[in-house]
Parts: C-alpha cells; sequence; structure tokens
C-alpha cells in the first residue's frame, strides 16, 4: 500500500513568492524584449501612425511594438508563453489563499482570473495585422476583465497591510492612468496633434508596468505558501523535510476583513439585478410617453388634444385615499405587473392605441414606485435599496441608449425591424418583477418617527419635481449636455462617443456619494456647486460647458437619495404627487421656449432657457431645504450594519458592471475617421437635402434604419437634415444622425444646440470637415431659423455647404430677413459652394430671387422644376452633373432631393440636358429607383433623374 500523502518524502519545495516572480520577471521580459528589439530594427516604422511619424512621434505605442512586424513580434510571444505557467498558478494560488466555506467571490475572481489570462493570449496571437476585429474583441475583454480582478482582489486581500497598501496604490495608479490615455488618444484620433501619440504611447506602457506590478504584488501574501513535490511511492531518493502543511494550515484560518467578500451569495445580487431592471422599465415609460405625445402635435401641425396625456404620471395624487394608499403598499407585486403593459405597447399598430397603453403604464408605475419608497420610509435600509435600484434603473437605460445610439430598445417606437428588443425586454421584465417585488409589512399610514421634525411637504414635493425634470430633461441620454455645449468643427469638446461614457461614469459616481455621504450630498455648499454647473453648462461651449455638465450631473444624483429621504416623510400624495406635478409644469416650460410659434402664451418664455435651468434649480433647492429640516434630527453618522454593506455591495457590483459595459460601448463606437466617398475615382460629389421630420415616421416608428437603408443606396457623400434635433423630452432626447453617421461612416455636425431654441439641422459627410459654423438668422416674430455653415475638404478643394430652414410661411418678414442675411453669407464666401435647404418659396417668385441672385451668386440646381415649395438645391462654382428626387414612402412628409457634382472641373458656361445613356457610370444615379424603386422609393415628379454636360 502506498504511504499517504504526508507520509511521503519532500522532493522540491519551492516557496509561493517565486510564482508571482516569475509571472512579473517573464511578463516584463515580453514587453521590454519586444521593444528593445523593435527600437533597435524597425525604430522609424514602428514610431509612425496614421498621420505623423518620426521625428513628430519618436516613441512607439505597446501594440506597434509587440504586434506589426518580425522579429519583436516573436520575442513577445514566446516569452508571454513561458508567462501563462506561472499566470495560471498564481490564480490558482490566489483562490487557494482566499477560499473559504460559504463565499462565492473568490470563485468568481478566480474565474474573472482564468477568463483574463485566456483573453491575453487572444490578443497576443491575434494580433491588429492579423484580425483587427478579434484582435479588439479579446483586448476589450481583457480590459473589462481587469476592473473586476482589481477589485476583487482588493476585496479579498488578506490582513497584509503593506500588501493591501501597494495594491490601492498600483490600482490607482491603473485607473488614474486611463484619463490621460484618453485623452491624448483622442487629440491624436480625432484633434490629429503631432507628437499626441508619443504622449499617449507613454500612458500605455505605463498602464503595462502597473497591470503587471499589481499581480507582482501577490508575492508579499504567497510568502507563506510553499509548492512541494512528494515522492508518494518512494521512487525518488529526495529526503526534503518541509513546513508547507503547518503553514498552510494557519494561512486557511486567516479572516478577510472585508465587507465585500463576507457572505456573498448569487441569490442576492440577482435580486439587486433585479430591482435595478424595475428601474429600468420605470424610466423607459417615464420617457417613452412624450415621444408619443409628440408624434400627434407634429402631424396636427399644433396642439392636438393628445397632450393630456402627460399628467398620467401625476397618478401617485390618488394615494391621497388611504384606502388606495393601503391597497397600492400591499400590492406592489401587482402594481408593478400592470406597469407592463407598456412595454407591450409596440404590439398596437395605432399610434392612439398605443399612446393610450403607455398612458396607463406610466400612471400605474409612477404610483407603484412612489408606494414602493412610502412602503419602506420606517426600514432605511430597504428605502436605501429602493433608491439605488431607481437611480442605477436610469443609468442602466442611459447605457441602453448609449450602445443603441440613442433609441431605448423597449420604447413603444421600436420593434425587431428598426432595432427593438421588445420580447427579450419583457420576458426579462416579468421575471424581474416576480423576483424582486414583495409585499410590505407596513400599514401605509403616516409615518413620523419619534422627536422627528418633518420640513414641508409643499417644498419637498417641488424639489422632488424639480430633481424629476433635471434627471429626464438632461441625464435620460448620455450626449444630451454634450449636444448642449457642441460648437462646430474642429473639435473643441466632448463627442457623444466615447465622451457619454463620462457623463454615465459621473451620474455613478453622484449616485454612490449621495448613499454614502447624504449629509454632503444635501448640503448647501453642494447646491452651491451644482448651480455653477448648471451656470456653465447654460452659459458656455467646448469643455468649460461639458465640465459644468458633468458637476451637475454628479449633483443631480447625488441629491437624488436626499430629496427621496425627505419625501417619504410625508403623505406620497403632497410630496410625489405634488412632485409630479411640478415635473409636467417644468415639462411645459421647456417645450414652449422653443414651440413659442404654435403655443398659447409662447412669446411670454420664447428662447428663455436660461429660466427654466434657475427655476429647475430653485426648485431642487427648495427639496433641499426641507430636506435640511427633515433630516436635521436623523443620525447622520449612524454606523451601517454588516447586512446593509452587504446589499450595498450588490448594488455597487451591478453599477459596476453597467460602467464596464459603457467603456466597451464608448470604445466600440470611437470614431473612426476613415471614411471614403462613394466615388472617389470619379472625383463625384452626391449631395441631398432631406426634411426627416425627427426620425418618426407616419405610423410612429423610429425612422433611422429606413432612413440609413435609401441614404446608402443613393450613394449620397453628402446630406442635410432638417427637423432633426430631437435632445428634448418630448422628443425622447435622442439624435437621428449618430446611428445613420456610424453605420454609414459619416463625419456629422449637429446644430445649432437645443438649448439654441432650433427645431434642428445637422450636416452628414463624408469629407472631412475643416470648419463649421452655427448660425441664428434673424427671426422677430416667428420659429428661429438654423444653419450650419460648413468647408468640407473635397479630394483636396476646399467646399463649402450650407445647411439651412427657414422660417414658417406665417411670417414673411422673417423669411424676408433670412433670405437676405443667407445671400449675404453665400455671397461672401470666396469657395465653391453647395445650398441644402428649406426655403418656403416658389420658384422664380418672391424671396427665391434674392437666394439666387448676383449678390449671392448662387445657380439653382434646375430652375425649371417648377414642382417645388420647400425644399431646394443651390450651388456656385461647380460642375453640376445631375439632379433627381426621390419619394420618401411612409417615413416622413418630404422628399429627398439630390444633386451630383463633380470637383476639379470648372463651371461650363454653356450646359445642356444630355440623355442618360451619354453620361459617365460613375456619375449616374443608382437605377434601384427607378419604375417602382425599392420599399416605396423611387424617383418621381421626373420619374428619372435629369443630367447636364
Amino acid at each position: 500500500m502506498a504511504p499517504r500523502y504526508k507520509d511521503g518524502d519532500a522532493v522540491v519545495a519551492i516557496n509561493g513568492k517565486w510564482v508571482a516572480w516569475s509571472h512579473t520577471i517573464f511578463a516584463y521580459a515580453a514587453f521590454i524584449s519586444a521593444l528593445i528589439v523593435g527600437v533597435a530594427l524597425h525604430y522609424h516604422k514602428i514610431v509612425q501612425n496614421e498621420h505623423y511619424g518620426y521625428p513628430d512621434e519618436w516613441f512607439p505605442s505597446v501594440s506597434a511594438t509587440i504586434g506589426d512586424r518580425y522579429p519583436e513580434r516573436s520575442f513577445f510571444q514566446v516569452f508571454i508563453a513561458i508567462t501563462s505557467g506561472p499566470r495560471f498558478a498564481l490564480v490558482f494560488l490566489w483562490y487557494i489563499l482566499t477560499s473559504r466555506p460559504n463565499s462565492t467571490l473568490p470563485k468568481l475572481v478566480a474565474g474573472v482570473g482564468i477568463f483574463r489570462t485566456l483573453t491575453c493570449g487572444g490578443w497576443t496571437y491575434v494580433t491588429s495585422t492579423d484580425d483587427h476585429d478579434w484582435h479588439d474583441i479579446f483586448m476589450i475583454s481583457y480590459l473589462v476583465a481587469t476592473l473586476p480582478w482589481t477589485l476583487g482582489c482588493l476585496a479579498l486581500s488578506p490582513n497584509n497591510r503593506r500588501a493591501v497598501k501597494y495594491r490601492k496604490i498600483m490600482a490607482g495608479l491603473f485607473f488614474g492612468t486611463l484619463v490621460p490615455l484618453i485623452y491624448y488618444f483622442i487629440q491624436h484620433k480625432v484633434h490629429k496633434i503631432p507628437g499626441a501619440y508619443t504622449k499617449y504611447a507613454f500612458f500605455e506602457w505605463s498602464l503595462i508596468l502597473f497591470d503587471v506590478g499589481f499581480d507582482a504584488i501577490t508575492a508579499l501574501d504567497f510568502e507563506s505558501f510553499e509548492l512541494v513535490v512528494r515522492d508518494v511511492k518512494g521512487v525518488s531518493r529526495g529526503q526534503l523535510k518541509t513546513t508547507a502543511d503547518s503553514v498552510l494550515e494557519k494561512e486557511k484560518g486567516k479572516s478577510v476583513g472585508n465587507t465585500f467578500g463576507e457572505g456573498f451569495f448569487w441569490t442576492e445580487i440577482i435580486d439587486a439585478a433585479s430591482d435595478v431592471y424595475n428601474g429600468f422599465v420605470f424610466w423607459t415609460i417615464v420617457t417613452a410617453l412624450p415621444v408619443l405625445v409628440w408624434y400627434f402635435p407634429l402631424w396636427h401641425m399644433g396642439i392636438s388634444g393628445y397632450e393630456v396625456a402627460i399628467v398620467c404620471c401625476t397618478s401617485p395624487l390618488l394615494l391621497v385615499i388611504p384606502s388606495l394608499r393601503y391597497a397600492a403598499v400591499k400590492n406592489l407585486r401587482l402594481l408593478h405587473l400592470a406597469s407592463l403593459v407598456g412595454l407591450l405597447a409596440y404590439r398596437f399598430q395605432d399610434p392612439a392605441n398605443r399612446l393610450f397603453v403607455t398612458g396607463f403604464a406610466l400612471a400605474t408605475t409612477c404610483a407603484a414606485w412612489t408606494a414602493g419608497f412610502f412602503a419602506e420610509r420606517a426600514n432605511s435600509p430597504r428605502l436605501e435599496a429602493r433608491i439605488m435600484a431607481w437611480g442605477i434603473g436610469l443609468i442602466m437605460s442611459v447605457v441602453a441608449k448609449f450602445a443603441c445610439k440613442t433609441n431605448n430598445p423597449l420604447w413603444p417606437i421600436v420593434h425587431a425591424e428598426n432595432g427593438g428588443w421588445n420580447k427579450i425586454g419583457i420576458f426579462i421584465a416579468l421575471f424581474a418583477v416576480l423576483r424582486s417585488q414583495r409585499g410590505s409589512n407596513t400599514s401605509g399610514g403616516d409615518y413620523l418617527p419619534a422627536s422627528g421634525k418633518k420640513g414641508s411637504s409643499l417644498l419637498a414635493g417641488i424639489g422632488f419635481g424639480g430633481l424629476m425634470f433635471a434627471i429626464v430633461s438632461l441625464l435620460t441620454d448620455s450626449s444630451t449636455m454634450i449636444s448642449w455645449v457642441w460648437d462646430g468643427y474642429p473639435v473643441r469638446g466632448p463627442l457623444a462617443a466615447p465622451h457619454g461614457a463620462l457623463t454615465i461614469f459621473a451620474m455613478g459616481a453622484g449616485l454612490v456619494y449621495g448613499i454614502f455621504h447624504p449629509a454632503v450630498a444635501g448640503s448647501w455648499t453642494a447646491f452651491g456647486l451644482g448651480s455653477l454647473g448648471a451656470a456653465l453648462l447654460t452659459c458656455y461651449h467646448h469643455w468649460t460647458g461639458y465640465y459644468g455638465a458633468l458637476a451637475l450631473t454628479f449633483y443631480i444624483m447625488a441629491v437624488a437619495p436626499v430629496l427621496i429621504v425627505s419625501s417619504v416623510r410625508h403623505s406620497p400624495a403632497s410630496t410625489f404627487g405634488i412632485g409630479f406635478i411640478v415635473y409636467v409644469f417644468l415639462l411645459l416650460f421647456h417645450v414652449w421656449v422653443v414651440a413659442y410659434a404654435f403655443v398659447p402664451g409662447g412669446p411670454l418664455v420664447r428662447e428663455h432657457t436660461d429660466w427654466l435651468m434657475i427655476t429647475t434649480m430653485l426648485s431642487i433647492g427648495a427639496g433641499v431645504f426641507s430636506a435640511a429640516t427633515s433630516n436635521s434630527t436623523r443620525s447622520r453618522n449612524k454606523p451601517v450594519s454588516p447586512n446593509s454593506k452587504r446589499q450595498r455591495s450588490y448594488y455597487i457590483y451591478v453599477l459596476a458592471a453597467l460602467q464596464l459595459l459603457s467603456v466597451s460601448v464608448a470604445y466600440l463606437r470611437f470614431p473612426t475617421n476613415d471614411y471614403t466617398p462613394h466615388h472617389k475615382e470619379d472625383k463625384v460629389v452626391t449631395a441631398g437635402i432631406w426634411t426627416v421630420h425627427f426620425g418618426l415616421d407616419n405610423n410612429m416608428w423610429s425612422s433611422e434604419r429606413r432612413m440609413r437603408d435609401v441614404i446608402g443606396e443613393l450613394e449620397l457623400d453628402v446630406i442635410g437634415f432638417l427637423e432633426s434635433d430631437n435632445q428634448r423630452i418630448i422628443m425622447g432626447n435622442k439624435d437621428v444622425t449618430q446611428f445613420i453617421a456610424e453605420d454609414l461612416g459619416y463625419y456629422s455636425d449637429f446644430g445649432p444646440g437645443p438649448n439654441k431654441h432650433t427645431w434642428g439641422s445637422a450636416l452628414l459627410s463624408k469629407f472631412p470637415i475643416v470648419n463649421s459654423t452655427h448660425h441664428l438668422l434673424p427671426s422677430p416674430v416667428g420659429e428661429l431659423a438654423p444653419a450650419i455653415h460648413a468647408t468640407l475638404d473635397m479630394y483636396g478643394e476646399m467646399v463649402d455647404v450650407v445647411v439651412f430652414h427657414s422660417g414658417q410661411e406665417e411670417d414673411p418678414e422673417d423669411r424676408r430677413l433670412q433670405s437676405e442675411y443667407l445671400s449675404k453669407l453665400m455671397g461672401d464666401s470666396p469657395r465653391p459652394l453647395i445650398l441644402l435647404s428649406y426655403l418656403v418659396t416658389k420658384p422664380l417668385e418672391g424671396n427665391y430671387n434674392t437666394y439666387v441672385s448676383e449678390r449671392s451668386q448662387m445657380k439653382d440646381i434646375d430652375p425649371t422644376d417648377w414642382d417645388r415649395w420647400c425644399e431646394y438645391l443651390l450651388f456656385k462654382k461647380l460642375h453640376r452633373v445631375g439632379y433627381a428626387r426621390i419619394s420618401r414612402d411612409t417615413i416622413t412628409d418630404t422628399e429627398i432631393q439630390v444633386g451630383k457634382f463633380v470637383i476639379g472641373e470648372p463651371e461650363p458656361e454653356n450646359e445642356m440636358r444630355i440623355p442618360e445613356e451619354m453620361v459617365p457610370v460613375g456619375r449616374r444615379f443608382p437605377a434601384l429607383f427607378r419604375g417602382e424603386g425599392v420599399r416605396g422609393h423611387r424617383y418621381h415628379v421626373f420619374d428619372e433623374p435629369r443630367y447636364w454636360q
């Protein structure tokens, strides 16, 4: 019989620290050897990037060093292959060190460690040269896994102060380095600044040093381990004695003093995720109803009566009736289940029915969440959990829109054909409600702790209303405030992608801060800083305005828990009910400032977003005042129980996962700036104009995908969108340009922004936008007229493009002044110019003769086209070769007009119409739209394109 394990002689015994050291040595050797060899053999090649080379760029990036050339790539791969053994051993030893009964977290961290090791092999052996997509997938997966690995190791660290200290330092350096890394990458990729990539490379190499260094610290913990090879059958002659067993037994008993590591249960984190998903459904319904309401005045060109549906959110007023309040508190699950009909609204084809169903869902979900908050007023941990679910659910909805390019995939305006995930969303929502919603033991009556002060219920309600409006108007999409501060090219501020992830991060950080430090978040100092952020956002553009936006974002999310806790100390009808009334008032105020020409009393608040922002902040301030009174007697320094800490940790895990997802989306959506015109070899520019009616089609469906298809098939190189600004509550805070621009490969310019009170204009271009200026044309009476004046680099020649929307027919003086302004603007340009416009005039009559005049130097693309009223294509100093009109099917109420121009050829003095067969193939319009066309799009009016010699 073979001797037992303990009885065998030890052949070899190796201290565990050498696993960590060998991993560190070989990992550093892989990168450093590749760097030395690369610099020695291919220095000028590996410092070269798509924009600059030596001497502007003089230090290579990690990817250029390890993946582009032989033999440095081979050095790297050999050493990384050797590193894999110690790496797997390191993960295994870490699991042995930290595992303990009834704890799942060590297994989770070990799984992440193995996954991270495998993905490292993926991006190592599949280089960007081999397969760029898979290289990026492995790299993103590795970086995403780094956060849970780092946090998990910190959470499970044994009681070794030295090791914990170094881990915190390395983790802080690693994540702190990401900020300048991203900054300099944007400076290189977007702004094309020479030398920026070299600075980026230094931070990239620093990440490697810190990443490997973080794992090297395990040497301090593994010193108490010995790896032993025992001869259990006496084959060898080894007589080495070791104390490994006793050491291991001693280490096994060590406790891990960290809340995150104690009692981690999958069931509880599933409950937390379910709570958050319920919050996501709430925000989906809240943001969906205004979009549906908007459809009706949009098509009625005025107040339709359906606008009254927005008052559905005031359903908490019904909780003033004690019996209804009691029933709501006792039947929360039923209320949440009933609210899910809002996710089924997409099944109704009739727009009115879709609105009614969503309105019922909104009334139900507002009542359910109000009753849920009120039910837990005497149970601080559970109330905190509901607030975190509500707040993280908001962040989840923003991440979903960020991933889907500003459309919520569960809105009633989407379905499977245009990007909806409705069926999956409903299934998960049913599971989430059944899993997380439980009855409350409270009676539903009013509650006030002994010796406590309530403050004012009216002020608390006003505060909650201001909070709701601030969130819905500014924070339900990560690109809304970015569009506020965007002011044209060159880029001098944030971009929707990737900087939307910064907005999402500020939201998460603010919420967590408000939960952990409510006294500071509810202070007047914090209110002052938040108000300063609001002022910067309202008054400034570019980065200055966006820094204000981030400060305001952080404050709004931080003060939310304070205001909600204050509100639940009163009757829900007198706080949440009044709050939603204030929200409706501010929503109408928000609409009136831009729709002043179509609503009663509109001129009183015309263009006063500043008034609206002041009112919003004063409303929040009223809530802060009430909270300061009602919370003054509460013990703000009361210790948090272990169970509450563990509960918080689950929600923070969910929040961390969402933050990781937002970073991944930002990476995937990062602009490539590698766009190619459709007929580059012929130097042809195909330009179009389309009034897109806010991306909502005739049947109330989101139309971005249908728009993308026809734009791609028309082979448009430049297109102007009008009536395209959706960055308001009633339009869902979305942007029709993002999906189309990113999917088809366009530079995009959005402007003027939503804080400039227009219905919007946008420019999409396959050509680089060298410079652009946003204009608000004279509009003393009617709606504001926006214009974008951009200079594009078309095949090496600078060409101006103007996208313009004239005022409405009812205001002739506005339109006259606008025609004179634009005529001067176009006439003053020394460059060739294309006007993509909505002029509201008949051909050859009235203001037409100001736009087409000696002063403007502009020509009509086809003066014989008599069947026009709104859309016009004008040009100067260009060779026009084609013109066509394409029907829009049910996408909008306006056709697409398209012109073709050739760059580099002089404008002929005597043009003549020619048949298509005489036109070179590269200058022809697609034959796809002839006859019946495709999907309702065809050449119409002339039934064919027109061409000129």
